[in-house]
């Protein structure tokens, strides 16, 4: 059962959901910048980390689930709908870039909600997917929204892309604070000290993923295909700025 939206508002107006947010814009923002004239699309409960987009972005739109219900988004260029998650209201390709938070954990047929985000991604799109870690503390942290449904480790997170022809392209964690509201104001020393210590335990998994454009194979088969790295003429190959630098290259 999803978590209903004045649930998850009133999480992220506490002390602790606002770290969770400040936490997760930054990884956010160091993957796609401001995405400047892109289109993107907030998905589940993603409205608190696109804020940075607004009036950046060619446009930003917020789906969330039927079941969870919608909240007013109170931007003119923006718009916020309920959405049906194996049949996403909007035309194929139209998204440069595709966040999904509180939506992946809870879905019935989380395949099937990520292969209408590959629909709607442009070909040459990103897709950014949050998750409560499956050995993090938020994963049994039921105050919180990553308390509930289904935490992920970070195979079974690349896993379920492919399943859904998405191609991941990078990965890193954040939320590293214990999830106790009174610890909120540490956030910031913890993120900074877990991800040099003990980055195994950070509470989410965020995972970067590209959308597959070769032939669809067969069901039952399992085929993985390399992207081509490009290196300049007499020069190396460009790093990624993929999420935090932790980049997943084929081969």
């Amino acid at each position: 059962m999803r978590r209903d939206v004045l649930e998850l508002r009133q999480f992220y107006a506490s002390p602790l959901g606002q770290a969770a947010r400040a936490m997760v814009t930054r990884k956010v923002l160091e993957a796609w910048g401001d995405a400047h004239g892109l289109d993107v699309l907030a998905l589940g409960y993603a409205t608190p980390f696109v804020g940075h987009l607004q009036g950046v972005a060619r446009r930003v739109v917020a789906a969330m689930p039927a079941q969870q219900g919608v909240e007013i988004w109170p931007a003119s260029r923006n718009l916020a709908t309920l959405a049906a998650e194996d049949a996403l209201p909007f035309a194929n390709a139209l998204f440069d870039r595709i966040l999904l938070v509180h939506a992946v954990e809870e879905s019935p047929d989380p395949v099937g909600l990520l292969r209408e985000v590959w629909r709607v991604l442009a070909p040459s799109g990103r897709v950014i997917v949050a998750v409560a870690a499956r050995n993090g503390l938020w994963a049994d942290a039921e105050k919180t929204p990553f308390g509930h449904g289904r935490p992920y480790s970070r195979s079974q997170l690349a896993e379920l892309l492919r399943d859904a022809e998405l191609e991941p392209s990078g990965w890193t964690r954040a939320l590293y604070v214990p999830p106790v509201g009174w610890m909120a104001g540490w956030a910031e020393g913890f993120e900074q000290v877990g991800s040099r210590i003990w980055p195994g335990f950070a509470g989410l998994v965020l995972m970067e993923a590209v959308k597959q454009t070769f032939a669809v194979k067969p069901r039952g088969v399992r085929v993985r295909a390399a992207r081509p790295v490009l290196v300049p003429a007499g020069g190396v190959a460009p790093a990624s700025r993929s999420l935090s630098g932790e980049v997943e290259r084929p081969g």
